[in-house]
């Protein structure tokens, strides 16, 4: 498919972080990088470096949230070509951006070579992601 990202849902990559989930590829030692003394966002809790090269390249899903609306069966079933769905966002409003259903950023709708895109206006900070996990 021309939209696609390359290598977005690829088997290869999502085997081989399935088999890093569950361990049985790696050590722990590769896992954090304690033994290389490498990684790329510092130290974890037991103060060994964090390897983050075995994840980079994992696919994940980037969607754009435009509104939603909520509509009984009845209504659904009318609809036809042509009809128009009011959605709960103001037009002015931006965006949400999600990955894998988690919201991390806010922006604006942009064409960009006849392609859609969004040019991010607000990045969710990383504390506040994990406290709507919790």
């Amino acid at each position: 498919m021309a939209n696609e990202v390359p290598g977005a849902g690829s088997e290869p990559a999502a085997g081989a972080a399935k088999g890093a989930a569950a361990g049985s590829q790696y050590s722990p030692d590769e896992l954090t990088g304690a033994k290389q003394g490498r990684g790329r966002s510092g130290q974890d809790k037991a103060g060994g470096d964090v390897n983050l090269d075995l994840v980079l390249d994992v696919p994940v899903n980037v969607s754009l949230r435009v509104g939603a609306t909520e509509m009984s069966i009845r209504d659904l079933v009318k609809l036809v070509e042509g009809s128009i769905i009011a959605l709960d966002r103001q037009a002015d409003e931006t965006m949400d951006v999600l990955v894998n259903g988690t919201l991390i950023a806010h922006g604006e709708i942009v064409v960009v070579d006849d392609r859609f895109g969004v040019r991010l206006t607000d990045v969710v900070s990383p504390v506040e992601r994990i406290q709507k996990i919790n």
